[in-house]
């Protein structure tokens, strides 16, 4: 991308939050996460440039700051989150950062751009960040960043356990929802995702809160075109 190309598009991020609010959404949420652009940026694999949009942490997250702030100014002060992962959808061990220093380096600058909360994306919402620490990725941002956290990755889901008739894998239906509440009650997080169980399940809130078990995750509900 050229300098004037970086520029079109962080003005499109900018308009692009302008309408979803005009359109009536109460906040926006920016997806620096799973490999895509912002992500490509601010990952050190992916940002191979050697000018004032790639380098060092600093540098790599311009591209995330100059979002933030195109877009804070199109809805002032209406709620803006920014989601973040470790792993790439090309790549489930991939690492954003291999220590707390480096995530900081990632999270502070985009943080102070004017980001209200972060979207911490991972596998399992549970699992340890780095070594010798419990805390997860979603405490490691909130610890860093002084920024309310939600945490998202595996709520109501355990590990695959048997191939469906289609050939997807299924993914054995958990109430873990006491896991969420012990890490909440640690101030790890402030809010908790539900993607893939409520997408395979409409109605996964309503037996979780009647105490039924929850339905295994079929990968194959989520393809439209079937």
């Amino acid at each position: 991308m050229t300098e004037s190309e970086i520029g079109d598009v962080i003005s499109a991020y900018g308009r692009a939050a302008a309408a979803a609010i005009d359109a009536g959404f109460d906040g926006v949420e920016l997806h620096g996460a799973h490999g895509y652009l912002i992500d490509s940026f601010l990952w050190k694999y992916t940002n191979r440039r050697s000018d004032k949009w790639g380098g060092n942490a600093l540098s790599r997250t311009r591209f995330a700051t100059e979002v933030v702030r195109a877009v804070r100014a199109s809805i002032g002060a209406k709620p803006l989150m920014f989601r973040f992962s470790q792993h790439k959808q090309q790549d489930y061990k991939a690492t954003l950062a291999a220590t707390p220093h480096e995530l900081e380096a990632v999270l502070a600058p985009i943080a102070e751009a004017g980001v209200d909360a972060f979207d911490a994306s991972s596998r399992s919402f549970d699992l340890p960040a780095f070594k010798d620490s419990p805390l997860t990725i979603a405490g490691w941002a909130r610890k860093l960043t002084g920024r309310p956290c939600m945490a998202v990755g595996g709520t109501g889901l355990g590990k695959p356990f048997r191939p469906s008739e289609a050939g997807s894998v299924l993914v054995e239906g958990i109430n873990n929802l006491d896991r969420v509440l012990a890490l909440f009650e640690q101030h790890e997080f402030d809010l908790i995702g539900v993607g893939r169980a409520a997408l395979n399940d409409p109605r996964w809130i309503e037996r979780v809160c009647a105490g039924e078990d929850p339905l295994p995750f079929d990968p194959g509900n989520l393809n439209c075109l079937t």
